[in-house]
């Protein structure tokens, strides 16, 4: 198969499979691009910081980055419309219908069941980056199979950034995102010496 209906296939199914926005995604894009070998791990990390940090959905960025990555302009234009078509045909039938079944307890318990599954997923996907990042190893498993070496200074930058999150909650996030940046450079360029 060609990489323009792959990259359009897997990018539909991930938009039309994933309920509870961009951060629900992560896992399923995770499985699929990485299974795929589109990217490495540590590329599809980059691409996520990437993809929040840039305006516009994340949906829409991780899909037009992997996209562009793999198929140039026109792979970025099959993976974005693979991902947001689906969302797009849902929203039409949901206009059409939902008012004759908003108030139906069996809808009302469904939505109220998918809450906790999307933080569960949500959660999964961030102990996972957590794992890559921090204690340099791609699943759990890894880490009982022999201890890595775990990087103090990707600790050390989760610590001060959620410190610095709960100290001042009014802050923006790209504040936070550029104080983290800005710790990264630090830490790694300015003070490699320090282990």
């Amino acid at each position: 198969m060609s990489i323009f209906p792959a990259l359009f296939l897997t990018f539909f199914k991930i938009g039309l499979f994933t309920i509870g926005g961009g951060y629900a995604m992560i896992p399923m894009i995770q499985q699929d691009i990485l299974s795929h070998g589109w990217l490495a791990q540590d590329q599809l990390i980059d691409f996520i910081a990437i993809s929040e940090s840039t305006p516009g959905p994340f949906a829409v960025n991780i899909a037009t980055f992997v996209g562009m990555e793999k198929g140039g302009l026109l792979g970025a234009a099959y993976a974005t419309l693979g991902v947001i078509l689906p969302s797009f045909l849902i929203l039409l039938l949901i206009a059409k219908w939902f008012t004759s079944f908003q108030d139906n307890s069996c809808v009302k318990a469904a939505l109220y069941g998918l809450r906790p599954a999307v933080v569960g997923l949500i959660g999964a996907a961030a102990f996972s980056i957590f794992l890559a990042n921090v204690m340099g190893v791609s699943s759990l498993t890894a880490v009982f199979g022999h201890m890595p070496a775990v990087s103090w200074r990707a600790i050390l930058i989760v610590v001060l950034v959620f410190l610095f999150s709960r100290w001042k909650k009014k802050l923006h996030p790209i504040w936070l995102i550029l104080f983290s940046g800005a710790l990264g450079f630090l830490f790694h360029t300015l003070l490699p010496m320090i282990p």
